[in-house]
């Protein structure tokens, strides 16, 4: 079981629902702290935010390999550099951000992206880091992160299993006793074919920790499916409106998605319950309405079962069906009034 904050993540509690915030703010701060508002009134665990600057994340550099070549791409013919400046979320909002979530009684955090940002979000006490997909790799970058001790998401699209393993061994080496990793497919918008959540189970099996569900996809679908394997945590992007636009707005759920989420999230998560067999509780006073043997004629003493005075119908207070067969040809020891429940005394 993890603990982030106040909030215990783990298969005995509800799924952790994180709000991804990306660039969707537009680089409007009073549109951060609107998202904030949102996905706290939508019933999101935490909001997460990026910390980076373009400088950190690329160089500033027209050439082909520095431009997304990729017709499929929402950010095509788009140079790394100009897409991470609309991007990023600046540094003198994070503050804000953090103090919003507090306000609204959410957990705000972030992923950062080189260690200068670890630094800075170091600063603002930050409860725990989220590793992206693409930074799976940077092994230096979680040995720093994994050095402040704190719980570590960290995000498997495109991994192999030895990637994986590497930057799970390399936060355990590095002090951090605390970590999520989340499948994910890292395809913006992802389809849910391609997002294989039956993976989830076997993560938890090959690093004996929580796993979770970066979800990229439209819909709901497929984060419900996880939380049915085994997830414990789901990310989902978040916008105020798919109309506004937004680097990733293509692919964010809107404010009433992400509150269907959270609440569909919640009744899979009950949903899965307990090994358990027999009547529950609730189920006890529908006992009742079972089928059970009857006397469907009046019969006098002596006289024998038949299949026109014996019948199986509802409710159920007398014996079960199964005997229906055993007692035919047997004779009653009293008199039996049409619509008594049978029992073993009347043979």
């Amino acid at each position: 079981m993890i603990k982030i904050g106040e909030r215990q993540i783990g298969l005995s509690h509800p799924p952790f629902i994180i709000a991804e915030m990306s660039g969707n703010h537009n680089q409007s701060l009073e549109k951060a702290l609107q998202m904030v508002e949102v996905a706290a009134k939508a019933g999101a665990d935490a909001l997460k935010i990026q910390t980076y600057r373009a400088e950190t994340m690329t160089l500033n550099h027209q050439g082909q390999q520095f431009t997304i070549q990729d017709s499929k791409s929402l950010w095509n013919k788009e140079t790394l550099y100009s897409l991470y400046q609309k991007a990023y979320t600046p540094w003198e909002w994070h503050e804000a951000i953090f103090n919003k979530c507090m306000e609204e009684g959410i957990i705000g955090f972030s992923s950062p992206f080189d260690a200068t940002a670890i630094d800075f979000l170091e600063s603002l006490n930050v409860p725990c880091y989220k590793i992206a997909s693409f930074e799976c790799t940077d092994l230096p970058l979680i040995r720093k992160v994994a050095s402040t001790k704190k719980p570590i998401i960290i995000s498997t699209g495109m991994c192999t299993v030895a990637e994986i393993d590497e930057a799970v061994q390399t936060a355990i080496e590095a002090g951090c006793e605390q970590i999520i990793l989340l499948k994910c497919t890292s395809t913006y918008p992802a389809t849910p074919k391609t997002t294989n959540v039956r993976t989830i189970p076997h993560m938890r099996e090959l690093w004996n920790c929580e796993i979770g569900l970066s979800d990229h996809t439209m819909g709901n679908g497929v984060a419900i499916a996880s939380i049915a394997l085994g997830a414990v945590v789901i990310e989902k992007h978040l916008t105020l409106s798919r109309e506004d636009g937004g680097v990733d707005a293509a692919f964010s759920a809107e404010p009433d998605e992400l509150a269907t989420l959270v609440k569909e999230s919640k009744r899979a998560w009950q949903g899965l319950g307990n090994i358990y067999y027999g009547p529950t509780q609730e189920e006890k006073s529908s006992l009742q309405f079972r089928r059970s043997l009857y006397i469907s004629e009046d019969m006098k003493k002596g006289e024998i079962l038949t299949e026109k005075n014996l019948r199986v119908v509802r409710p159920g207070y007398g014996l079960p069906p199964k005997y229906y067969d055993m007692l035919l040809g047997k004779k009653v020891n009293q008199t039996l009034k049409k619509g008594t429940p049978f029992h073993w005394d009347y043979v």
